[in-house]
């Protein structure tokens, strides 16, 4: 299914870019990854790009390492999934309203826990693209004035809008080192099916 932003305008408009003091200024090495005010259509723009790369990579492939201590590219995806699901639960969270801090995240103990390396890679594409059609669907139904709602996470203050940018760049940071590393590019020199 092709998603075209033009014709499914969002309940909330543009979200607008998150200022300085919507994260720290660590997590702007993510969020300046993306570009533009409006983090939905981002979102599925990179879902439309990425579905076909990750498609094409064999489930041979997708158990390599560009090095011993690195994670697989099972992992890796395994990863951006959890990690997209832990920004919208974030987001979810403050942008009802709940004033409650929330406990941080350990990537290596969520990767190790979630067992990706042992998930064949077809079923680790679909879980990717259901994780962001929620994604997309959490932040394209966001009422307009909860992107600038606040809270808590690992000891930092975020928005829900630079949770939703976080989403996009991880995603985009992850899909970098995939393509540079592992070779995951989708072109047809790429290891494919």
């Amino acid at each position: 299914m092709t998603l075209d932003a033009s014709r499914r305008p969002h309940r909330s408009g543009r979200s607008g870019r998150p200022g300085a003091d919507e994260a720290t200024p660590y997590y702007f090495r993510y969020i300046d990854r993306i570009a533009g005010d409006d983090v939905v259509t981002a979102l599925e723009a990179q879902l439309a790009d990425l579905s076909p790369r990750l498609r094409a990579v064999a489930d041979t492939a997708s158990t390599s390492r560009y090095a011993p201590d690195k994670w697989s590219m099972r992992e890796v995806l395994g990863h951006v999934s959890d990690t997209e699901r832990l920004f919208v639960a974030r987001a979810f969270w403050f942008a009802r309203g709940f004033e409650t801090p929330m406990p941080s995240f350990e990537p290596d103990v969520c990767a190790v826990a979630g067992g990706a390396g042992d998930v064949a890679w077809d079923d680790l594409v679909q879980e990717f693209r259901s994780v962001r059609l929620a994604t997309m669907s959490f932040f394209g139904n966001l009422p307009p004035d909860r992107w600038t709602a606040r809270g808590v996470a690992s000891g930092n203050t975020f928005s829900v809008r630079a949770l939703a940018f976080l989403a996009a760049g991880h995603a985009d940071h992850h899909a970098a080192i995939l393509a540079e590393r592992y070779g995951a590019t989708g072109s047809p020199d790429a290891e494919t099916r």
